[in-house]
């Protein structure tokens, strides 16, 4: 079977705007593109039906709706559609484990209500053995300057194996010709606090170490890169402020996310859940160790 980026359809601006940032994403990646669209009550597929009869109807028309407009848009790539008489989170996880990645509308919401990103995207996040990527609706009154979309900004930690997270950033940025930013965030002890701000010193060989700490972290991405030009940014506050911070104007913010362990219930870290709540890019959440 060809290597494919599912996304999930659901008729939502939001979920229409994922349909679109995937099929760019399958392009560029040289993938197909699966339109999937789950819902419990679908019936068996009937040999033809009349519209008026035919109880799929509807969701036919959202599938072949958005697969016209991607045509148009991408005439060469591969598409299909999928309809599935199924619990939509339990498809999408299972369509992940098909799929190089999964792309799933965001409703992107502020303040208090940005906790809830709904119930079927936060448990897929959580779950999914492989990439999912959470899009935005599209603004319709204002228009992101070109220079905006430039580079691709990770969340790097500096413990455990960061591998997949990197080979997925460092991919994605080669098949976009962008660079790369590696943002890693440390919180300031009490200790270090002045009334004035930060205690120079401290600031001073905290940053030192980091950066090179980082640096070692990306050497053989580097290596194995050499067409992505990369620097890091080192913030001193918390490392989910200093992500989402950084991923201001970027094209896609990239975190990582510990993979599921049997008997543990699924969650996400507070830098994946301050990035999929508060990013207003694109945001790729990976597992990794």
């Amino acid at each position: 079977m060809q290597p494919v980026i599912t996304v999930g359809l659901d008729g939502s601006p939001e979920s229409l705007a994922a349909a679109r940032w995937a099929a760019e994403e399958a392009g560029r990646r040289k993938l197909a593109l699966r339109l999937l669209h789950a819902w419990p009550t679908l019936a068996p597929e009937p040999a033809r039906l009349p519209a008026e009869v035919d109880q799929n109807y509807w969701a036919k028309r959202l599938v072949d709706t958005a697969q016209a407009e991607l045509r148009t848009r991408h005439p060469d790539l591969a598409i299909e559609k999928t309809l599935v008489a199924d619990d939509a989170q339990h498809a999408l996880l299972q369509a992940a484990s098909e799929s190089e990645m999964v792309v799933l509308g965001s409703r992107g919401l502020e303040s208090v209500e940005s906790y809830f990103l709904g119930d079927v995207s936060m448990p897929v996040v959580a779950r999914a053995e492989r990439p999912v990527v959470l899009v935005r609706a599209e603004p319709r009154d204002e228009r992101r300057p070109a220079t905006a979309a430039s580079r691709v900004v990770v969340a790097l930690k500096l413990h455990g194996s960061p591998d997949d997270l990197l080979d997925f950033v460092f991919h994605t940025a080669a098949a976009r010709d962008v660079p790369v930013l590696a943002v890693h965030g440390r919180s300031v002890p009490l200790r270090a606090r002045t009334p004035w701000g930060v205690d120079h010193g401290f600031s001073e060989e905290t940053t030192r170490v980091a950066h090179e700490q980082v640096s070692k972290a990306l050497q053989q991405w580097r290596e194995k890169y050499p067409q992505v030009d990369v620097d890091d940014s080192i913030r001193l506050e918390s490392p989910a402020k200093a992500v989402v911070h950084a991923a201001e104007g970027a094209s896609l913010l990239v975190v990582g996310r510990r993979r599921h362990r049997a008997g543990l219930a699924p969650h996400l870290g507070p830098v994946a859940q301050a990035a999929v709540h508060h990013g207003r890019c694109p945001v790729a959440v990976v597992p990794d160790d």
